[in-house]
């Protein structure tokens, strides 16, 4: 198209709902698994809103047999007569006009979820059909939508009610989303972080998918208290949880923590039920209100010394569970994803109650008080101890020009947006992966052996393992105190490890330090998982390279390949050079695993049962899923 022709009619007008439908990225960030989950997300919000505002003590959400989902609430029910400004039903008017809803002015809502206030209109205009029930006013209200937000009729009454409430039920368009089957243990983790954050309300998860067939129901008293308990479950935890709440002119905050015999942080922050995974002003307050107090009640109490150093915020933070919810009228988060909250006075709110109210449980719980300043001062410690090992690592790094003769191969390439860093499981591999890479953009780091399970060690010993030295002084980042991901040499740093059990273990292993020490690497989008063939098939003068059993069958038996024509792959080093390029490492050909963090609170959990040092959970979670396992090698 040439600049001539370019006038008005090139200007594409988006109306209404097509809007959503044309960008849905836009609205609900992707059309993936997760961006179809957000469909849930954001009926099952209005609902807490309802809740939020005292009027909604149950909601029910329902995976229907056809596909659909329903969820029911017992909240006020959504206005049916007729809006001022739309001339349509208020109910029509917030199911197809983008911005509309309670969330937006006076008499709605005074604490809301909802920020954009697009959430169930965008739902209806990606559903091939919706269905609202209104109960209110004595009567059943009943209203139908289809191909993307498009009213059926009408709004009609279709019978009576002595209740109120609201129920959706909506069909995901498949011609959106790449695909249309929920996950019931998605929405059950939601739904119970809900149900923790709203103390006192009701949810009930109903699966009614053929083979998927399941009940669960949530009601915790308790509310964030109960949610440390439950985050702390497989944890050796010290002394009890400490839980405040209070209201101020900014809004109404919870904080609810507890110490742990583990070393690593663990705070969960909110605003209006919105998971904040990024923090903001919140997390803030919190965090400087913990230090604040810790420090002021240690050298009152004598647990400090005038000759001793404060403790750090690192060291009041080591084996912290926390929980920091707030509710706020005018909540301003962070980019459309709202992972950030950025109101200034919240700050100062958290900072005051969550502070006056653990000094005076400290002051009434001596003995709590001395295990979490026993646990401080250990923390103190060792973080001196580590960082004179740091600086031992560094040293060595600088003197070594940053690279590890016999060990790292790097690539020439300085530019970390174009490198590529492989963490291969044996030096046997490693040299084939030397010898098959693309030396511009590709460097290798061999493991020897089994790396160290890091869950439940300190940062001192950490860093005096061989192996970690080698992958922190590659990677650049510096570990701790003195980590800095913009001093990172690779944008994509990919884990090499056999397609067998060993290889599974190292995997595990090294994901654990990257979890646990590197997350921001893994918030970024750097770190990957390669997958090498389990298989090479061969007819005449052609080769396949599968990466599972079902691939190699069918296959097989499209091709009429024989057994003696298949070859398994047990190890990366039972390649060559040229095959290891070829099938794991070429750009063209490769597949790679992305590592994301969707869920933090169950990545925790997963990571304290399958690495922590307690063995019972662990036991269970292998009894739990052993008949699960297909292949396993012996």
């Amino acid at each position: 198209m040439t600049s001539q022709n370019y006038d008005a009619s090139n200007i594409q007008v988006l109306e209404g709902l097509s809007a959503v439908r044309k960008r849905p990225g836009m609205y609900i960030g992707t059309t993936d698994i997760a961006g179809l989950h957000h469909l849930i997300w954001e009926v099952v919000d209005n609902a807490i809103d309802e809740a939020m505002a005292g009027f909604c003590k149950n909601i029910e959400v329902v995976l229907n047999k056809d596909g659909s989902v329903s969820v029911d609430d017992d909240g006020r029910g959504i206005p049916v007569d007729v809006h001022e400004k739309t001339k349509k039903s208020a109910l029509e008017t917030v199911l197809t006009i983008l911005h509309a809803g309670g969330k937006f002015g006076d008499g709605g809502y005074k604490v809301s979820g909802g920020l954009h206030g697009v959430g169930v209109s965008v739902v209806n205009a990606l559903s091939t059909k919706l269905i609202a029930e209104v109960k209110r006013d004595n009567k059943l209200y009943r209203q139908e939508y289809v191909n993307g937000g498009n009213p059926a009729s009408d709004i009609q009454v279709v019978g009576e009610s002595d209740h109120n409430g609201t129920k959706i039920t909506f069909f995901p368009d498949p011609t959106i989303f790449e695909k249309i089957e929920f996950n019931a243990n998605t929405v059950l983790n939601r739904l119970r972080q809900q149900a923790y954050l709203t103390k006192g309300i009701t949810i009930k998860f109903v699966d009614e998918r053929e083979g998927h067939e399941a009940k669960y129901m949530f009601y915790f008293e308790g509310g964030i208290k109960s949610y440390i308990q439950h985050l702390n479950n497989n944890k050796v935890y010290l002394g009890k949880v400490f839980y405040c709440e209070n209201e101020s002119s900014d809004g109404f905050i919870e904080v609810a923590l507890q110490y742990t015999e583990t070393f690593l942080e663990n705070v969960f922050t909110y605003a209006n039920n919105i998971f904040t995974p990024e923090g903001g002003m919140h997390l803030t307050g919190f965090r400087s209100a913990l230090t604040r107090v810790l420090n002021s009640y240690a050298r009152n109490n004598g647990f400090l010394k005038e000759k001793d150093q404060n403790f750090s915020a690192e060291d009041v933070r080591e084996g912290l569970t926390a929980v920091v919810s707030v509710k706020l009228a005018n909540p301003q988060f962070e980019g459309q994803t709202k992972s950030k909250l950025g109101n200034a006075e919240i700050r100062t709110a958290v900072e005051s109650i969550f502070g006056d109210a653990f000094e005076t449980f400290l002051n009434e719980n001596p003995k709590d008080a001395n295990l979490i300043f026993s646990k401080c001062s250990l923390a103190q410690r060792a973080r001196l101890a580590a960082r004179a090992a740091r600086d031992t690592v560094i040293r060595k790094g600088i003197l070594e020009g940053m690279t590890l003769p016999g060990k790292l191969a790097d690539c020439s390439s300085k530019e970390p947006a174009e490198s590529e860093l492989f963490i291969v499981e044996g030096d046997s591999a490693g040299g084939s992966a030397k010898q098959g890479r693309s030396r511009e953009i590709q460097a290798i780091l061999p493991l020897r052996g089994k790396i160290l399970n890091t869950e439940n060690i300190r940062l001192d010993k950490i860093v005096e393992n061989n192996e970690i030295k080698n992958l922190v002084i590659a990677l650049g980042t510096g570990i701790g105190e003195t980590f800095d991901v913009s001093r990172i040499r690779y944008h994509k740093i990919v884990i090499m490890t056999d397609a067998d059990v060993d290889g599974s273990h190292i995997r595990t292993l090294l994901l654990t330090i990257f979890y646990r020490h590197f997350p921001q690497i893994i918030e970024k989008g750097y770190l990957y998982i390669a997958q090498p063939p389990l298989y090479k098939l061969s007819k005449g003068k052609k080769t396949w390279y599968v990466l599972n059993e079902e691939e190699r069958e069918e296959i097989c038996k499209k091709e009429e390949i024989g057994t003696q024509n298949i070859q398994r792959y047990k190890g990366l080093g039972e390649m060559n050079a040229e095959q290891l390029w070829e099938t794991t490492m070429d750009p063209e050909t490769r597949s790679f695993i992305k590592i994301t963090v969707e869920d933090a609170e169950l990545a925790d959990q997963i990571f304290t049962t399958l690495m922590g040092s307690e063995v019972a959970p662990r036991k269970k979670f292998i009894q739990t899923h052993a008949k699960q396992v297909k292949n396993l090698d012996l």
